[in-house]
């Protein structure tokens, strides 16, 4: 079992800038690409830092900030690597940090942002998230990840046609994308239930998020809705994936959504223990949740490997 982190640091000295499309537009087109040079060398070396940091620390997974390359989908002041002048020196260090998760055995994800929705009804939202998910795509090639995790979107009053519009929408991702595309359930339109079938029957993992089971159920229990996302991942080779966070103001205090800082430990499901699997720990300390955590866990996690 490995837990991860998600992005960003509380404590330690790992820092990621960004910039707007406002601030660029104000700049000669040169003068924007020396910037985004200089921004996206920057957090290519502090995405090795990430991972070295991790490893220090013992946490197993990172998920990758979706902006590390801030704007470059942006069609006003979009560019590609090629068009930096630390562009190769971008790329060497994109794969130095490919070499030493390999290494180190780190596992590396994304989650792209939510106006990601391949089941709109509208066709340039669509347009706007498969140039969005084959950024991804290109920044996972480059250093390794293995999955990018989507949600499924709205329901726009038709949960079976919005899936059918999901469906219909994958043969046109490259292959970049397509081998890595995981859907996760939510906490608003779609349960484990709506998502699991569909996963089987399009090949897609499906990525486990407890919490927003427990926010929205549909009546599978917590270990027949992990057994089933486990089996998703049979035909990769790969370990299930899963989401672990807990309410801010606990179950009985209001709305359970937004996360806490830390994992109440009674809320991690006692049928993940031993399970050969990787938790993404959404909690607003950062590292400091995943090391409490995996502290809370280390005499839970001896049980026999499923």
């Amino acid at each position: 079992m490995r837990f991860g982190l998600c992005c960003l640091f509380k404590k330690e000295p790992v820092l990621f800038r960004t910039t707007t499309a406002k601030s660029l537009l104000s700049l000669p087109r040169e003068v924007q690409l020396q910037k985004l040079s200089a921004i996206c060398f920057h957090n290519a070396s502090n995405l090795h830092l990430a991972l070295e940091t991790v490893q220090r620390l013992g946490i197993g997974a990172f998920r990758i900030m979706s902006p590390l390359f801030p704007r470059m989908t942006h069609p006003a002041v979009g560019y590609f690597l090629e068009d930096l002048p630390e562009g190769e020196k971008i790329r060497q260090k994109m794969e130095e940090t490919r070499i030493f998760a390999r290494k180190n055995d780190i596992r590396l994800s994304f989650h792209p942002d939510q106006f990601v929705v391949l089941s709109s009804p509208h066709s340039q939202v669509v347009a706007n998230s498969i140039r969005e998910l084959e950024y991804h795509g290109m920044l996972a090639d480059a250093v390794g990840a293995d999955v990018i995790n989507i949600h499924a979107g709205g329901v726009y009053g038709d949960k079976f046609g919005a899936l059918q519009r999901l469906k219909d929408i994958l043969p046109d991702l490259s292959a970049a994308v397509r081998k890595r595309l995981t859907l996760e359930n939510d906490d608003v339109s779609y349960t484990p239930r709506d998502l699991l079938s569909f996963c089987e029957r399009f090949s897609i993992p499906f990525v486990y998020d407890v919490h927003h089971h427990r926010c929205l159920p549909d009546g599978l229990s917590v270990e027949q809705a992990t057994n089933l996302a486990q089996d998703s991942w049979k035909e990769t080779g790969k370990e299930l994936y899963g989401h672990v966070s807990s309410p801010r103001s606990g179950w009985q205090g209001g709305n359970p959504k937004p996360h806490a800082d830390y994992i109440d430990p009674t809320d991690f499901p006692a049928c993940w223990l031993g399970r050969k699997m990787t938790i993404d720990v959404e909690a607003k300390a950062k590292e400091l949740a995943v090391i409490a955590l995996m502290d809370q866990m280390k005499g839970r996690l001896d049980a026999p490997v499923r």
